[in-house]
């Protein structure tokens, strides 16, 4: 099945049978009381969200490693890619690393935010 079709998060507890309409699944581990579960916007939406689980101040032209505190299980077949939304990097001048997560990775995720403006930028916890 291709990655591009719809994949649905889940927790742990509800590992169990394929999402409906063919999708697949996206399995996900709470790693602290602070995480919060990946979210999607339309249903086509080609990415999920992630969120901080922790408030962190970036200083600018630094760099933070913003940890959501959670770990994932992708589909077979599938990588995972971390990106900045195209419009907040614009704005506020800030980019991620380079986010891979390979289909056989299972350690925590995390997200390098490169700060290149000349304002601090503050990520809020659930942001």
């Amino acid at each position: 099945m291709p990655c591009s079709e719809e994949v649905t998060a889940v927790s742990p507890s509800k590992w169990a049978q394929p999402a409906e309409e063919g999708g697949l699944w996206l399995h996900f581990v709470w790693l602290s009381e602070h995480a919060m579960a990946l979210t999607r916007g339309p249903k086509r939406a080609a990415s999920y969200d992630l969120y901080s689980a922790y408030n962190y101040i970036v200083p600018p032209m630094e760099k933070a490693l913003v940890k959501p505190d959670i770990q994932i299980a992708l589909p077979s077949g599938c990588y995972g890619r971390i990106v900045p939304h195209s419009g907040l990097s614009a704005k506020h001048f800030r980019d991620v690393g380079a986010g891979v997560i390979d289909e056989d990775y299972r350690g925590k995720v995390g997200v390098v935010l490169f700060i290149f403006g000349k304002e601090k930028f503050e990520v809020k916890k659930g942001g």
